[in-house]
């Protein structure tokens, strides 16, 4: 034994090199070991927890299916939300206290797909089809942009990628080629040239050779809407003072959208507004709000050289949005002295706490912190990532946490929640396909998906429940409210943190509200994820967080959560 050892020593003399790597390889197979002990202990929601009984507890009645969701510290990754063992402990109890099973191998794949044109138009009331048109390649009846599926190309595909950009038109071409646009630069044609079937959606037309099937699209935002590159925002009424309102103005014989929304980009301009043969370029000012959208029948007038927009009024204007950056709310900071109290900005996971954190960044001007910590987004602006969430140099602080001892360790909270079918999808996303990405479709179709929901969907109600429950201060808003009203819900969240309220600031905010972390819909599922079993354990869920917060007086859920 003594030789083998002599003979073991005098071999990593001689090659010193062997012995580092051997040392690095044991290091390494140590804290492999190591890390993996620490995650192999997720816990699963049993299905008698995740079927909730069919009535809504009273208040402070214990939640038996729920069991204990109470987060613990553990092990973090870079994401939004880690495991599921940092945010319920390392074991997900029942109420007897015993440890339930392991997170291990996921089961029960599955698949639903809803069929029809028909029913998938009535349930997003995204479009409405207008007709057959003439297409020519030296010159295109819609001329936005355009995209091409030769296996996959649907209707709804072609559709949402136009809306997601902000376009009036969608048409499809050739069963495989999608166009967009504002307007219609084509003659109508009869409806038996558009012939040829969509390549990834049988029974569907999608135009035919050198033929469109047009549809006008029902944007979900009209604020959406685009003309090249600038944002329509919609008709105004003149505002009372307009040499303050809009500053620079000029007078164009020859007027069209183009040439006034480059005449503002040009002075740099964030605004381009419409009025007649004048075009006028300013900022969102109290002067001038943006908030109170007249009928677009009142801007109606024609552009002298511009055939297909309306160019507004001297009354009533035309107003678009060019892609100069509004840098009135850009500047941020942190916090000049050390804070006195730790605010929280609680959200379930995907019930847009990154968006919410931007908006309040550009509303108050200084860095939100994290009680974790997220590689990607310090990259991408959010500075407070680094700093220790109590370290009272940043103007709030997210979380996902929803246990007792998390909760009371901050003064006030600001809670942010979204419609769970939203959330969970959004979260499912993320987890799989980071922050601006989207799963693949196996993941939706495959084991991942119902038993991620089968965790995730408790712990949506929970987490509203706790900080209902445990929370100091809690100021509620929804993810909802906030986007179709975010001047009045942003201002209540920056009086909450202790800001003074800026109008100009807040307006400002309004034009650059998207950030960084807006998904595009090229990719959005064209069927409901959702089992009917789904849908009724989560409407149940619903029900106890809409009773919760009317039991505290406050307004209860949006009417678009349920019914399904």
């Amino acid at each position: 034994m003594a030789k083998l050892w002599f003979k073991f020593q005098r071999y990593f003399r001689r090659k010193p090199v062997r012995f580092f790597t051997f040392l690095v390889l044991y290091l390494t197979a140590g804290s492999l070991v190591f890390l993996h002990s620490g995650f192999v202990g997720q816990p699963a929601v049993s299905q008698s927890q995740a079927s909730p009984a069919a009535g809504v507890p009273a208040e402070g009645a214990e939640l038996p299916f729920l069991g204990d969701l109470h987060l613990g510290r553990g092990f973090r990754d870079t994401g939004e939300a880690s495991s599921i063992a940092r945010r319920y402990g390392p074991w997900f109890k029942g109420k007897d206290g015993s440890e339930r099973t392991k997170l291990g191998d996921y089961g029960g794949a599955w698949s639903r797909a809803l069929k029809g044109r028909i029913v998938r138009e009535k349930e997003e009331e995204r479009a409405k089809y207008i007709g057959c048109y003439l297409d020519d390649t030296q010159s295109r009846a819609l001329r936005g942009v355009s995209f091409f599926d030769y296996k996959k190309m649907t209707i709804f595909r072609c559709q949402d990628n136009c809306a997601e950009r902000g376009y009036l038109y969608a048409g499809l071409e050739f069963g495989a080629e999608c166009y967009c646009g504002h307007k219609i630069q084509a003659t109508n044609v009869s409806e038996a040239e558009c012939d040829m079937g969509c390549k990834g959606e049988r029974g569907s037309m999608c135009g035919g050779a050198n033929r469109l099937s047009v549809y006008r699209l029902q944007l979900a935002q009209e604020s959406a809407r685009r003309y090249g590159s600038a944002v329509f925002r919609g008709c105004f009424r003149r505002p009372d003072n307009l040499s303050l309102a809009l500053p620079v103005t000029a007078a164009m014989p020859n007027m069209s959208v183009d040439k006034c929304v480059d005449l503002c980009t040009e002075k740099e301009y964030p605004l381009a507004a419409l009025a007649g043969n004048a075009c006028h370029c300013g900022f969102p000012t109290t002067r001038f709000p943006l908030h109170e959208r007249e009928d677009e029948q009142l801007c109606a007038q024609k552009c002298s050289a511009e055939e297909f927009e309306s160019c507004g009024t001297p009354s009533y204007f035309i107003v678009y949005q060019t892609q100069v950056q509004d840098n009135r709310c850009m500047d941020r900071k942190f916090l000049p002295a050390k804070s006195k109290q730790l605010i929280a900005l609680a959200s379930f996971p995907g019930a847009g706490n990154t968006w919410a954190r931007h908006l309040i960044e550009l509303a108050t001007g200084f860095y939100t912190g994290s009680y974790y910590f997220d590689g990607s987004l310090y990259n991408k602006g959010f500075k407070g990532e680094r700093d220790h969430w109590r370290s009272g140099r940043t103007i709030c602080i997210k979380t996902h946490e929803s246990g007792q001892k998390e909760i009371e360790a901050f003064d006030a909270a600001i809670l942010l929640i979204r419609n769970p079918y939203k959330a969970l999808m959004a979260e499912f996303n993320r987890k799989y396909g980071g922050h601006i990405g989207f799963a693949a479709h196996a993941h939706w179709k495959g084991k991942e998906w119902p038993e991620f929901v089968r965790n995730y969907a408790p712990w949506w109600a929970t987490h509203t429940l706790d900080w209902l429950k445990f929370g100091k201060k809690v100021l509620v808003v929804h993810f909802e409210d906030l986007k179709q009203d975010l001047f009045v819900q942003l201002g209540r969240m920056v009086s909450l943190l202790g800001v003074a309220v800026r109008e100009d600031r807040l307006l400002c905010v309004e034009s650059q509200k998207d950030g960084n972390f807006k998904r595009s819909g090229l990719r959005k599922l064209e069927y409901d994820p959702y089992t009917a079993d789904m849908q009724k354990v989560i409407s149940a869920y619903i029900k106890m967080v809409d009773a919760a917060l009317k039991g505290r007086n406050l307004t209860g859920v949006p009417d678009d959560y349920y019914p399904r």
